[in-house]
């Protein structure tokens, strides 16, 4: 995305906010309600990993997903629905604490660094299943810019993973097919 594509964007966003007043429909507030709940209990894991893991650029890129993506994403989508007078999920999960350093779990009891690596790697692009869906039922602008905005971070989220996996040795090797 060029800087000039991001000035429309929030030239856009901020002519929206003024003029286009219009409720959330039933699908886009479906939409939300599911990426705050879901998101909710993502972070709810990402806090559980956070601590299992050694690895220091592991452990800062698991506080970035939960502190610059989830996070900030579950409080945009739960103002949205507000602001529709729609409901937000109920339900809350413990908040833990992060722990900076190891947390003293036998090896066979926690799970690798490797193994958190693949986990938020797999949870990223389910999030991003979910948005991308979301964002082809949206019709608000406001509520596709979010989305937009939200995929274009966790793509760059992921890629900085790809890259420490890369580096780490901890990609699973796939089998390719020969001919």
């Amino acid at each position: 995305m060029t800087v000039m594509d991001k000035i429309n964007s929030q030239t856009r966003t901020i002519m929206n906010a003024i003029l286009d007043q219009e409720p959330l429909n039933y699908i886009e507030a479906a939409g939300l309600y599911g990426i705050v709940a879901q998101g909710r209990f993502n972070v709810a894991l990402l806090q559980v990993m956070y601590n299992h893991a050694h690895d220091p650029e592991l452990k800062a890129l698991i506080k970035e997903a939960i502190n610059h993506h989830t996070e900030m994403t579950i409080e945009e989508a739960e103002d949205k629905l507000l602001d529709s007078d729609g409901h937000t999920p109920a339900f809350h999960f413990v908040k833990r604490n992060l722990h900076d350093s190891p947390v003293n779990i036998p090896d066979d009891a926690r799970l690798s660094d490797q193994e958190i690596a693949i986990a938020v790697g797999t949870m990223a692009k389910a999030a991003q299943a979910a948005v991308l869906t979301a964002l082809h039922s949206s019709y608000q602008l406001d509520v596709a810019l979010m989305y937009r905005k939200a995929l274009d971070h966790g793509l760059d989220f992921d890629y900085r993973l790809l890259q420490l996996m890369l580096s780490r040795g901890w990609l699973p090797h796939l089998t390719k097919i020969s001919h």
